[in-house]
């Protein structure tokens, strides 16, 4: 006998939840009920929603589930930082970055199991690409941190932003990254205002276009070279969407969300991308669009080649960039001494694509010549 897979209610924004509710011949404002209870109180038993009535509960626990990632195990770094490892299936297990701040808390997302981008300087990437996770998995992220930090939406919001900057590339997870961000912004989800929840793409120029009309978030663009020759070196994604046409794609973006500015992130390789004639060079792209740009120092991970800028090059960099009057920050390195920094996301991948085998020979090989 075989048994009906249930529905996970994490799946689900509110329209869809909604229309989920109507076929159980249920009224619209019952799942918004049980929004509150699952994303403002952190409930995931529907025996102890006391304002929904027992024989719509018994209904939805057979027809439905709330089930959140599994926690694998959690770190806190020196500066306050957290990762979460989450369970997803089998043996892959995905990694969440909470950091906190004065002002703010920020949540780094992940979006698929791994990354098939390839993007040099990144840890990820030396994991190889497994599978998109669903909506239920990305969402599920924000639901356990918020728990652990008991983040309350329009009361004791210690979760302030989410970035969809952790494991993977956003844009090629269109569906269920757009479901998910949809609860992070709604009033019965994380009640984050549009410009709080933030995507990062290496530049999926079709789908940049898209997201300007599916959903009204800020867009980050991982840039990290101002030349074509560079960038394809750095990031294989150029090859195929060179920079003009990913800024054609960045203007189009504004031009369809007034008042926004694209974030441009700029990882500081020492000796690769650091010099004054890259800050020149980027200066000339950053009057294309309304623009700010976030240098990046370089987090080093076991067996890679890049080498982290010295601070006075990193500087001078950004001087060059605020003499043109290009809004330049340089972001503060968090959470390194566990991993949680930008770039260094690993997490466990069952690799469908061979890269992981291949990075790893490449690196005994490194070591057997260094011998």
């Amino acid at each position: 006998m075989t048994t009906t897979a249930k529905n996970n209610l994490f799946d689900f924004d509110r329209q869809g939840l909604r229309d989920l509710f109507a076929q159980l011949g249920e009224k619209p404002y019952r799942a918004d009920q049980v929004m509150k209870w699952v994303y403002h109180r952190h409930v995931t038993d529907f025996a102890e929603m006391t304002d929904v009535g027992k024989a719509l509960r018994d209904k939805l626990a057979d027809a439905v589930e709330i089930v959140p990632p599994k926690t694998l195990f959690e770190k806190q770094a020196g500066d306050g930082t957290y990762k979460w490892l989450l369970g997803m299936d089998g043996s892959n297990a995905i990694e969440t970055v909470f950091i906190p701040e004065t002002s703010r808390g920020t949540l780094c997302v992940s979006s698929q199991v791994g990354c098939g981008l390839n993007c040099q300087f990144c840890s990820t990437a030396t994991q190889g690409f497994n599978r998109n996770l669903s909506a239920a998995e990305i969402i599920g992220q924000v639901w356990v941190a918020a728990k652990h930090l008991g983040n309350v939406p329009h009361h004791q919001r210690k979760l302030t932003n989410v970035v969809m900057m952790g494991m993977g590339e956003p844009l090629l997870n269109f569906d269920n990254v757009v479901t998910a961000m949809s609860v992070m912004r709604d009033d019965l989800g994380f009640g984050l205002a549009n410009k709080r929840v933030t995507l990062s793409t290496a530049g999926l120029v079709p789908m940049i276009d898209r997201l300007s009309e599916a959903s009204d978030v800020s867009l980050a663009v991982s840039l990290h070279a101002p030349n074509d020759e560079l960038r394809t070196e750095l990031v294989p994604l150029n090859k195929k969407y060179p920079i003009k046409e990913l800024l054609d794609a960045c203007v189009r973006y504004t031009q369809r969300r007034p008042r926004t500015t694209i974030t441009f992130e700029y990882t500081m390789l020492k000796g690769v991308n650091d010099q004054p004639e890259h800050a020149r060079q980027l200066v000339k792209l950053m009057r294309k669009v309304p623009s700010k740009v976030n240098l990046i120092p370089f987090n080093p991970f076991h067996g890679t080649r890049f080498e982290r800028s010295e601070e006075t090059t990193i500087r001078a960099f950004q001087k060059i960039l605020l003499d043109a009057n290009v809004l330049t920050m340089v972001r503060r390195t968090r959470g390194d001494d566990i991993d949680a920094a930008c770039g260094q996301l690993k997490g466990q991948v069952d690799d469908r694509t061979r890269r992981q085998a291949e990075f790893k020979r490449k690196l005994e090989g490194g070591v057997a010549d260094a011998a």
